[in-house]
C-alpha cells in the first residue's frame, strides 16, 4: 500500500502533473499490473462502489462494465439462457457465477463496453479472467485474484493490462471534496442505503410487486446512484439492458436507455441469431455488424458489398414491421429513474420497451399524470422518495 500514485497525465495529455493520493493514511488500492490512468481510476472507484453495493443488496456476486465514469452495464450472477450465452458470445466458455455476471454486464451494451473498465464484487476467478482476456478492455478492479486468474490477466495486452486490487475493508471519510476552477466543493458522502424499504410506497392501482421485480428495482436504483445524471436504467432478470446517462432532459434519458434495451432484445431475433460471420472475424467487427444490421442504417451494410467483409451469406433485411413485432414481445422489464418523471411521456416510451415495473422518487407536480399513464398500461410503480443524482 502507498500514500500516492503518480499518473501519466490527467483526463487529457496536456493536464500535468497528475496523481491520486490520500490526505491521511494509505491508498486503498494496489496496482498489480499495468499503469492505470486518471479516467481509469475514476472508473475503478465508481464501479467498485456499484458492485460492492449490488452484492450487499442482493447477496449475489456482481459485475459492472464502465466507460467514462458511467456504467455501460451492470448485473448480478444469474443463470444465463442458451440464447443469452450466444448473444454475449460466451457459449464456448465455462462460466462461474462471477463470469456470468460480467458477461451480462458487458452484454447490456456491447458497443459502449468496447474498451471498458470492469469491476467485480468477488475474488476474480479463472473463468472470469478468461472472459476478460478476450474482450477489449482497459482494466479491472476486484477485492482479489486467484493466482491463475492473475497470471492470465497479466499476460493480456502484451503485459500492460491494468489490474487493480481494492482493499475490501476500506471505509472512506464521511466528507468528500472536489476542486472546480480553483474552488473546493465539500459535501457529505452519499451513503444512502438502497433496500426493499424504499419500495413500499406503491402508488399505482396495480400493487403486484414480485420478489424478482424488487431485486431488479434495487439493481436499477443502485446503478443510477453511480451513473452521471440525468439518468434512467432498464433492468430485466438481474441485469441492466439499457442505461441512459448524462442527458439534460429526462425524456431523452428514457429514450436513450429504451433504445439500448431495444437493441439488446433485437440481438435475440432469429434473423440476427442466424447471421453467418466470416471465419476469424474480430469481436468488435462482429458487434458493429450486428448493430448496423438491426439499425435504421442497415442499408449501409446490405445495399453495397460491405457485408462481404463480415458475412458469408447476405441476409435479408430485418424490416421495420419485423422489428416492431419482435419488440412487442419484450415484457417484464423494470425501469428506474434518478429523479422524478415530470410528464407521462416517459412512461409512454418505457411501455414500448416492455416496462412493467417502475421505481422513481416522485414529487413532481404532474405525479398524477405519470401515475395515470402507468395505470393505463397496468404497470406497478413505487415512489422511493429519494433522488439519486450523481456528478
Amino acid at each position: 500500500m502507498m500514500k500516492e500514485l503518480e499518473l501519466k497525465y490527467g483526463c487529457n495529455p496536456n493536464q500535468k502533473p497528475a496523481r491520486v493520493f490520500m490526505q491521511q493514511g494509505e491508498l486503498p488500492i494496489t496496482v498489480l499490473n499495468g499503469r492505470p490512468g486518471y479516467i481509469n481510476l475514476l472508473d475503478a472507484m465508481n464501479s467498485w462502489q456499484l458492485v460492492r453495493e449490488l452484492k450487499k443488496a442482493t447477496g449475489l456476486p456482481a459485475a459492472a462494465s464502465f466507460k467514462h465514469v458511467s456504467p455501460a452495464g451492470a448485473a448480478v450472477a444469474m443463470e444465463l439462457s442458451d440464447t443469452l450465452k450466444k448473444i454475449y458470445f460466451v457459449d464456448d466458455l465455462q462460466l462461474s457465477p462471477l463470469a456470468s455476471a460480467y458477461a451480462a454486464a458487458r452484454g447490456a451494451d456491447r458497443m459502449s463496453s468496447y474498451g471498458d473498465w470492469a469491476a467485480l464484487s468477488d475474488i476474480c476467478d479463472k473463468e472470469t479472467a478468461l472472459l476478460l482476456k478476450r474482450e477489449v478492455s482497459d482494466g479491472v478492479i476486484a477485492p482479489g485474484y486467484t493466482e491463475e486468474a492473475l497470471e492470465i490477466l497479466k499476460a493480456k495486452r502484451r503485459g500492460t493490462y491494468n489490474v487493480v486490487q481494492m482493499g475490501a475493508s476500506y471505509v472512506p471519510a464521511p466528507v468528500e471534496h472536489k476542486d472546480v476552477f480553483g474552488v473546493t466543493f465539500e459535501q457529505g458522502r452519499n451513503e444512502f442505503k438502497i433496500d426493499n424499504d424504499l419500495l413500499n410506497n406503491v402508488v399505482t392501482k396495480n400493487k403486484e410487486l414480485p420478489e424478482a421485480a424488487k431485486r431488479d428495482m434495487l439493481i436499477s436504483l443502485i446503478t443510477l446512484k453511480y451513473t452521471q445524471s440525468n439518468s434512467v436504467c432498464y433492468v430485466k432478470d438481474g441485469k441492466t439492458i439499457g442505461v441512459g446517462a448524462g442527458q439534460q432532459s429526462r425524456i431523452h434519458c428514457t429514450r436513450l436507455a429504451g433504445n439500448k434495451a431495444d437493441v439488446w432484445w433485437l440481438r435475440q431475433h432469429p434473423k440476427v441469431m442466424a447471421l453467418q460471420f466470416v471465419d476469424g472475424i474480430h469481436r468488435p467487427d462482429r458487434d458493429n455488424t450486428i448493430d448496423n444490421y438491426i439499425s435504421d442504417e442497415w442499408e449501409d451494410l446490405l445495399k453495397t458489398d460491405n457485408w462481404k467483409q463480415f458475412l458469408k451469406v447476405k441476409p435479408e433485411p430485418l424490416t421495420r414491421e419485423e422489428k416492431k413485432a419482435w419488440l412487442a414481445e419484450l415484457s417484464g422489464v423494470t425501469l428506474g429513474s434518478d429523479a422524478f418523471f415530470p410528464f407521462g411521456d416517459n412512461i409512454e416510451r418505457a411501455h414500448k420497451s416492455g416496462v412493467q415495473y417502475v421505481a422513481e422518487p416522485g414529487g413532481s407536480i404532474r405525479d398524477d399524470n405519470v401515475i395515470d399513464t402507468c395505470d393505463k398500461y397496468g404497470m406497478t410503480m413505487a415512489f422511493t422518495g429519494m433522488r439519486l443524482f450523481h456528478h
